[in-house]
C-alpha cells in the first residue's frame, strides 16, 4: 500500500530504491506518527471536518495501535518483538497506519489524511522523535556531569601535572581535570538546548509546503503536541528540512567533541608511561599474544565513534547544500544519517559514565621526580609576591633549571575562581541546573499523556 497510489504500477527496482531504509527507520517514528495523528484528528473535529463520532472512532483505534506499538518498543524505542511491523508491500509508517485504520474503520479510516501531506506528516514525526531523543541525551549528560562534579570534589587535593604541547607545564589537580569536563558539558548543553528549541516548532498543517485550502487550525495542534510555537510560513516548514537535522547534528558533534577528548585523556593517562589513572580489569580487554596487556578498548571505541559523529554535520550539509525550495526526496537520506547517531550518542554518554566511574586514581603522582618542574611557575610567583619583577624572577628560575640547580618547591595555594583552591563546582552545577531546567520537559510528557488518555 502507498498513500500516493493512483492505480498504476511502479518498476519493482525503482520501488526498492526509493523506499530505501524507510521501513526499518520508520519503526522509530511509529509512536510519533500515532501521536501526531491523534492531534491531527482532534483538530479536524474542532474545525468540523470530522464529526465527533468519526473523531472518537479514529482516536480510539489510534490509541489501540499505540498500545500495540508499545509492546514492540522498550523504554528507549528499540524494537524487541513483532507485535507491530510495517507489512510487506507497505511503503512506510504513514501507509501502514492508514491501512490499519481503514481495515478497522472503513472509509472513516481514510479520512485521517485530510488536510495534510506525507511531507508535513513525516516532518512532524521526525521533530517529535528528535525532541524525545534530545531529552534522553540531556538526561544522560546530567548523569555524567553529576559524576564528574562528584569526583572533582573528591579528588580536588590530589596532584595531577598540567601539560601544554604534551610537555609538563604547571601544577594542576584531578579536581580541575574532572571539573573541566563537567563544565565542558554545560557548553554542550547550551548547544543541545538550542537544537531542542529549533526542533520544537510545529510544522503540521504545512502540507507539501504550500498549505491547504481546508480551514484547518494549526495553532490547535501546536498546543496539543506541546510545541513551543508554530513554524508559521508553510514553505519555511519544508525549508527547515536539512537545517533541523544539521543543527541537531551540530549539537551531537559538540557532545562528542567533549567525550572524544576525555576518552583520549583516559587512554593517555592510563598508559604505563603516565600512570595517573588505571582501569579495572572488567573495563579492559587483553591481548591474544601478550599476557600482560590491559587494553582501554572502551575509551578507544568511544573516541572513534565520537570522531565519526563529529563529521555528521558536514555529511548532512552535503546532502542538502544545493537544493531549491520545496520538498525533495533527498531528505529521506537524512534519516539514515541522523537517527543512528542520536542513539549512538546516548550509548556513548552511558559508556563514558561507566568508564569514568570505574577509574582508579594515583594519589602519589607528586612523589615522582619527573614532575619537579611543575612548580617552577609557583616559585616565580612567590618571588613576584616578594616584590621582584616577573621577568627578572622568570630569568632567575630559568637559570637555576639550566644549571641543574633547581629544587622543586611546594605547590602554592591558588585562590582565584576556577583554580585548584577554588574550583567553583557549586557555581558550575548551578549553571548546568539552569540550562537543563530552561526546557519544560514535563509539559511534553503531560500533553502526550492527555492525548493518549493515560
Amino acid at each position: 500500500m502507498k498513500t500516493w497510489d493512483k492505480g498504476t504500477n511502479i518498476n519493482p527496482e525503482a520501488e526498492r530504491f526509493t523506499v530505501g531504509k524507510d521501513r526499518e527507520l520508520d519503526m522509530l517514528l511509529a509512536p510519533w506518527d500515532v501521536i501526531g495523528s491523534i492531534a491531527h484528528v482532534k483538530m479536524l473535529e474542532a474545525v468540523h471536518l470530522l464529526c465527533k463520532d468519526e473523531s472518537d472512532r479514529l482516536v480510539s483505534e489510534l490509541k489501540e495501535i499505540y498500545r500495540i506499538i508499545e509492546k514492540s518498543m522498550p523504554e528507549e524505542g528499540r524494537p524487541v518483538s513483532p507485535a507491530f511491523r510495517i507489512e510487506e508491500g507497505v511503503e512506510d509508517i504513514h501507509s501502514q497506519l492508514e491501512k490499519m485504520l481503514t481495515e478497522k474503520l472503513g472509509e472513516t479510516g481514510r479520512k485521517v489524511h485530510t488536510g495534510r501531506s506525507r511531507n508535513d506528516q513525516v516532518l512532524a514525526d521526525i521533530q517529535l522523535f528528535i525532541r524525545h531523543e534530545l531529552k534522553i541525551i540531556a538526561d544522560r549528560m546530567m548523569d555524567l556531569f553529576n559524576l564528574l562534579i562528584k569526583l572533582s570534589e573528591e579528588y580536588k587535593e590530589f596532584f595531577l601535572p598540567g601539560y601544554t604541547h604534551l610537555q609538563v607545564a604547571m601544577s594542576s589537580s584531578f579536581g580541575i581535570w574532572f571539573g573541566a569536563y563537567a563544565e565542558a558539558l554545560t557548553d554542550d548543553m547550551i548547544i543541545l538546548q538550542s537544537a531542542y528549541r529549533f526542533v520544537n516548532q510545529n510544522p503540521l498543517g504545512s502540507a507539501a509546503g504550500y498549505g491547504t485550502s481546508l480551514p484547518i487550525n494549526r495553532l490547535y495542534t501546536t498546543r496539543l503536541l506541546a510545541f513551543d510555537d508554530l513554524r508559521y510560513n508553510v514553505l519555511n516548514a519544508q525549508l527547515s528540512r536539512g537545517k533541523l537535522e544539521r543543527i541537531t547534528a551540530h549539537a551531537l558533534a559538540s557532545v562528542c567533541a567533549t567525550l572524544g577528548r576525555l576518552a583520549t585523556d583516559i587512554c593517555l593517562f592510563s598508559s604505563q608511561n603516565f600512570g595517573f589513572i588505571s582501569l579495572p580489569d572488567d573495563m579492559t580487554t587483553g591481548s591474544s599474544i601478550m599476557p600482560h596487556k590491559k587494553n582501554p578498548d572502551v575509551p578507544e571505541l568511544i573516541r572513534a565513534k565520537c570522531n565519526r559523529i563529529q563529521a555528521l554535520p558536514n555529511d548532512i550539509s552535503m546532502v542538502t547544500i544545493n537544493l531549491p525550495s520545496g520538498y525533495h526526496r533527498d531528505f529521506q537520506v537524512l534519516k539514515e544519517l541522523l537517527f543512528p547517531a542520536l542513539r549512538d550518542v546516548q550509548e556513548l554518554l552511558h559508556m563514558m559514565e561507566m568508564t569514568v566511574g570505574s577509574l582508579e586514581i594515583n594519589k602519589n603522582i607528586d612523589e615522582n621526580d619527573l614532575y619537579r618542574y611543575a612548580t617552577s611557575v609557583d616559585q616565580v610567583n612567590r618571588m613576584v609576591m616578594d616584590g621582584i619583577p616577573f621577568r627578572e624572577a622568570y630569568r632567575i628560575i630559568a637559570a637555576s633549571i639550566i644549571k641543574g640547580e633547581y629544587r622543586a618547591g611546594k605547590r602554592s595555594q591558588h585562590t582565584h575562581e576556577g583554580s585548584m583552591g577554588n574550583l567553583c563546582n557549586k557555581e558550575i552545577s548551578n549553571k548546568m541546573k539552569k540550562l537543563y531546567e530552561s526546557i519544560d520537559y514535563k509539559a511534553v510528557e503531560k500533553a502526550f499523556k492527555k492525548l493518549l488518555g493515560k
